[in-house]
């Protein structure tokens, strides 16, 4: 995890080819503007990394893929500067999200919460894959969950959390990540329980899979925490070809070998992903919490770990960050 933390976005180019573009995507957006709640058929709390089963709202907006990789249009570089299409981005529930809400179980909290910040934009200006990310919060019965809180965290493209309040551990003692609070944000839900963030997309740290950590709160109160996941042909093509991610080579845990969630259960908490016509990233994904504090928790199923928690006398299967220079790492609860 070496991170400068440079903030160097790069500006886009705007050509006549693009404005045109553009336009379109929003007069092919325009229909999309409306959530459609209402449970119907089909089942979206699945982890697939294509676009919902039976439907493709996101192509159907004007994008240039239909799918993370293999497309004409290039990945975006620069952060969220470089996200010149947003307005434009669809409703990837528009087409509503099934009639089967499982339960979005929980996963641990990890050494690397700290104090965090409202807002939309959690990149501080910070480089990388710009990335918008969109929750829809759900109750069991497939009812939308207004006003709760959703706050996530992640680490840099270069494997660092931020935070002075944060260990060591997840900032390497690294100075600019200390100073900086990026990659941390909350968010409260609309009446349709939808919630986005922009953001870049994360960076690998030794021994654990590339991941963001959630929790959900209502009125105050601790609903869920777990961490959501990214296909691994998609982080293997952004660590391997994408500038900044391919600093540092390939990364040494995948989904299949994680500590955290085992390789059976992984698919139930990958993001669906979609490339942008502007090369930007658009993930998305249903949270299912209880419908009351009262009912029963889940925990994911866990990998070397067991369920969610670190392996026996072992520090959860995260390695020392890179720049690590404190000899062995400092005790800690559970994995990052």
């Amino acid at each position: 995890m070496n991170n400068d933390a440079k903030k160097s976005p790069i500006a886009e180019v705007v050509t006549r080819r693009k404005v045109l573009r553009g336009m379109g995507m929003a007069l092919a957006a325009l229909p999309l503007a409306r959530l459609v709640i209402a449970c119907g058929e089909g089942d979206d709390t699945g982890g697939d990394t294509g676009t919902d089963a039976g439907t493709d709202p996101v192509t159907d907006a004007g994008t240039e893929t239909d799918s993370g990789t293999g497309s004409a249009t290039a990945w975006a570089t620069g952060g969220t500067a470089a996200m010149t299409m947003a307005a434009a981005y669809p409703n990837p529930f528009a087409s509503g999200i099934g009639t089967a809400c499982n339960l979005t179980c929980e996963a641990t909290l990890g050494p690397c919460y700290a104090n965090t910040l409202e807002r939309k934009d959690i990149s501080e200006g910070h480089d990388g894959l710009p990335v918008r990310i969109a929750f829809l919060v759900v109750n069991e019965a497939c009812q939308p969950v207004p006003g709760a809180s959703v706050d996530i965290w992640h680490a840099a493209p270069e494997g660092l959390y931020s935070g002075d309040d944060a260990s060591d551990f997840c900032t390497s003692g690294d100075a600019t990540a200390r100073a900086a609070r990026w990659f941390r944000g909350v968010q409260t839900t609309d009446a349709n329980g939808r919630v986005e963030f922009d953001t870049c997309f994360p960076g690998w740290y030794s021994s654990r899979t590339i991941h963001i950590h959630f929790t959900v709160r209502v009125n105050g109160n601790e609903y869920v925490t777990s961490q959501l996941f990214f296909d691994d042909t998609l982080d293997d093509e952004i660590v391997n070809t994408q500038p900044l991610y391919n600093a540092r080579g390939p990364r040494d845990t995948t989904n299949s070998n994680d500590s955290v969630i085992s390789a059976d259960s992984v698919a139930d908490y990958v993001f669906q992903t979609q490339r942008m016509a502007d090369g930007a990233m658009l993930a998305w994904k249903t949270l299912v919490i209880r419908s009351s504090l009262d009912a029963a928790t889940c925990a994911v199923p866990g990998g070397s770990g067991g369920p969610g928690g670190p392996p026996p006398g072992g520090d959860g299967g995260m390695g020392p960050p890179p720049g690590w220079d404190g000899g062995m790492p400092p005790p800690r609860p559970d994995a990052g």
